[in-house]
């Protein structure tokens, strides 16, 4: 019914109701984020962090059944045949819109381990979002600047065992790891700035994934290498709340990690730096090409 609604009806509606879905569930995450940071019993947090877990997915669940209520025409989504519930996964994804998460959420919905990402240390403090991803055990990076580690070398590696210590609470619980690769959403306005050699895609900045296989490589069964394309232009939040989200097009490819990543030193080897960044521009090359062909469907 919504979808035939005028735009700005729409919207205000979608508005209240994705507002109202998460007034309902933040209440409950963060009840039991406060009692996690209280409570210093292993055994009760790790089963507060399985409760966290929970209430992150039924929030994502109604969201996602909003998002189905008010979009105008089906995916189209493949390669998810053989993911697992147990299994570990990077996942790796170009970005277009800040709508690029939900729509993720939702084709991953029970199909992998609920998906965390990075986050800097530094964004802990962030009010109330801070506390919840602590509370729901997104792993905070430590990352210094290569201007930093100049001055004071000694610091080298310590990101990196950080991050690493951070993640050892995964080694029993299957995860999945989001990385945007390009760091930022893609504009025509940073497309041109950065003169970048693919049409459709933002350079890719392999640092912060190779930061994630320092820490878990040896964790992880696959790379899910996904594409996301909006053949009728991408959309930011008023336009997926307003309905005016078109076709979505979804390709998960899964990729072994390859096994001379493990105990790599992108930091300080510049050959195995060189290798893994020919790796992620030749997957960047595929992504591109594979927009293209979409596109030209259209």
């Amino acid at each position: 019914m919504l979808r035939f609604l005028p735009a700005p009806i729409h919207g205000a509606i979608g508005l209240v109701a994705f507002a109202l879905n998460t007034i309902f569930w933040s209440v409950p995450l963060y009840a039991a984020a406060l009692a996690k940071l209280l409570i210093p019993i292993p055994a009760v947090r790790r089963w507060l962090s399985a409760f966290l877990v929970e209430i992150a997915e039924n929030w994502i669940a109604v969201d996602s059944w909003m998002m189905r209520s008010i979009q105008r025409t089906p995916w189209q989504v493949t390669g998810l045949e053989g993911l697992r519930r147990d299994g570990w996964y990077l996942i790796c994804c170009n970005h277009n819109s800040w709508v690029d998460i939900p729509i993720l959420q939702r084709v991953f919905y029970k199909r992998i381990p609920f998906v965390r990402f990075f986050i800097k240390q530094e964004l802990i403090w962030v009010p109330l979002l801070g506390l919840a991803w602590w509370a729901l055990d997104f792993p905070f990076m430590k990352r210094y600047s290569p201007e930093y580690l100049a001055k004071h070398p000694e610091k080298r590696g310590v990101d990196v065992k950080t991050t690493r210590k951070a993640c050892e609470k995964f080694r029993n619980t299957p995860t999945a790891v989001l990385n945007f690769l390009e760091g930022t959403r893609r504009t025509a306005a940073k497309h041109q700035s950065q003169d970048s050699p693919y049409d459709h895609l933002l350079r890719p900045k392999a640092g912060g994934m190779a930061s994630a296989v320092a820490a878990m490589g040896d964790m992880f069964d696959a790379i899910l290498d996904v594409t996301i394309i909006y053949p009728d232009g991408p959309v930011e939040l008023w336009g997926l709340l307003s309905g005016q989200l078109g076709r979505v097009v979804v390709h998960v490819e899964q990729r072994p990690v390859p096994p001379e990543w493990i105990g790599g030193d992108y930091a300080n080897d510049p050959a195995f730096r060189a290798s893994f960044q020919a790796w992620v521009q030749q997957i960047w090359a595929e992504k591109d090409a594979l927009i293209g062909r979409v596109l030209q469907k259209v």
